[in-house]
């Protein structure tokens, strides 16, 4: 019982980690990522498919992504959702590709996506703790049904918080990370 709920906590919390760093490679930083483009949705005859699907992405030098679409026609559907994304991108068709072309970002820009990194991370951070909480909160009513001696509690929630505390500081060397990438030049 006490190895299922350390073992869930972990997977759990790792699954916190992988989220945050998915919504950290969306923010866009003055290199050229070709995962920036991941989320946007493209109408493929009549329904919206992530541009992934319809077309390659890469990169062409450190400012510019190069969108390949597997089908002609799809051209002017992809640089419509480019552009109404919430990126600010202009992209620029090029025969069968689409160039888009990052601009530089502005120093107050790169202070706000900033504010948006530590606001995910602490969003990452919570969701950590409060996987903590429902472990100890297990335990405590594992205790409370007498399954587990007090001594195994305070064992596992001595455990668990140090499962805790590794996450957060793993979320910590992201958001690290991020930021100096971001503030980067």
């Amino acid at each position: 019982m006490i190895d299922e709920i350390k073992k869930d906590a972990t997977t759990k919390m790792a699954k916190s980690l992988d989220s945050l760093k998915q919504e950290l490679t969306k923010l866009r930083t003055g290199r050229a990522n070709a995962s920036l483009l991941d989320h946007i949705m493209v109408s493929y005859y009549g329904s919206d498919v992530p541009l992934n699907q319809v077309a390659s992405v890469g990169v062409a030098d450190a400012r510019t992504l190069l969108v390949t679409p597997w089908e002609k026609n799809m051209i002017g559907p992809i640089e419509k959702a480019i552009m109404k994304s919430d990126l600010g991108l202009n992209p620029a068709s090029a025969g069968t590709t689409i160039r888009v072309p990052l601009p530089p970002l502005t120093e107050e820009r790169r202070r706000d996506l900033v504010k948006i990194v530590r606001h995910e991370g602490e969003g990452a951070k919570v969701a950590i703790r409060n996987i903590r909480r429902d472990a100890n909160n297990q335990l405590k009513s594992l205790l409370k049904d007498k399954k587990i001696t007090e001594d195994a509690e305070r064992q596992t929630q001595d455990e668990v918080q140090k499962l805790t505390d590794r996450h957060v500081q793993e979320v910590d060397k992201l958001l690290a990370a991020k930021e100096t990438e971001l503030m980067e030049i």
